[in-house]
């Protein structure tokens, strides 16, 4: 009878993770390995697929604005990997129990609330040349108005950082959770020996938040790498596709030069980018653990 009454239960776990597995399945696993076969095709999005093998890639290698994206999602992930240090600082600057402390917490809070389109147009506005703060603000200082999305040297860091206001306040929101969930006994243990500052937070506090830290990078790195709104948004990819990224540029080369195949190549090696990325990190940190 036991026998008989444990294999119903043996198959509940597989009842429960079904309906997940087959929408992952559908809607995650399925068009990824669509789009790795349709980038071997020549396809304008209506008409007949035509097969060219390598062609697609060959060719996105010999492009040369291919490479002016890849170098701005470079720039991108270089510095979103500001938004965990800065997320953590100001974490623990809100985690003590003060008169109007919630308050404060909503106002960081804030940016990653709204949309991207939303911060894309306040950034817009802030780097106006003729009515912006930003011009207002290094006026004072007596430094010209700078153009700052119209200047092929500057735009890439001017949307990095419109990008990096909302990405903080998530960081800021992982560590502030993780810093609620904090094991007290070690904390305790850790005064008892003299530990303060610095210390405490470096050999106590740090490693409680590496679960933490461990999502916002992986999520830090993702947003860098399929950073598209704010380009969209601020620049449609100007002046003269300089700030370019390769969300972007998959988008621009599949929607409006009618070339899904050619799209979908980007998208394949943007994927394999991000995949190796993460793929190396999650190494590192397993290997840190057993160590």
């Amino acid at each position: 009878m036991q026998k008989l009454h444990s294999r119903p239960q043996q198959w509940m776990p597989v009842l429960f993770l079904a309906p997940a597995v087959i929408m992952f399945v559908v809607y995650v696993i399925f068009p990824i390995l669509q789009s790795i076969w349709l980038s071997f095709y020549e396809w304008d999005g209506i008409g007949e697929k035509t097969f060219v093998g390598f062609s697609n890639y060959i060719e996105l290698f010999d492009d040369y604005q291919f490479w002016v994206a890849l170098k701005n999602n470079l720039y991108w992930m270089v510095f979103f990997m500001l938004a965990p240090p800065i997320g953590l600082a100001i974490a623990l600057f809100l985690n003590q129990k003060i008169m109007g402390i919630r308050l404060v917490k909503s106002m960081f809070f804030f940016p990653f609330v709204i949309s991207q389109v939303v911060v894309g147009l306040v950034f817009s506005w802030f780097y106006d040349p003729s009515f912006g703060l930003f011009n207002k603000a290094i006026g004072l200082f007596g430094v010209e108005p700078i153009a700052v999305l119209s200047d092929e040297n500057w735009v890439t860091f001017g949307i990095i950082v419109a990008g990096l206001w909302p990405q903080i306040a998530y960081c800021m929101i992982l560590y502030l959770t993780g810093l609620n969930n904090l094991n007290p006994d070690q904390i305790e243990a850790a005064r008892l020996d003299g530990a303060h500052g610095w210390k405490m937070l470096r050999h106590v506090i740090l490693p409680q938040l590496k679960p933490a830290t461990f999502i916002a990078i992986v999520v830090t790195v993702i947003g860098a790498l399929r950073s598209f709104d704010l380009v969209a948004t601020m620049t449609s990819g100007g002046p003269f596709g300089s700030s370019s990224v390769l969300a972007y540029f998959m988008y621009e080369q599949s929607i409006f030069n009618y070339r899904a195949g050619y799209g979908a190549a980007i998208a394949t090696v943007l994927f394999l980018i991000m995949d190796i990325y993460i793929a190396y990190f999650l190494w590192r940190m397993l290997k840190s653990e057993k160590a």
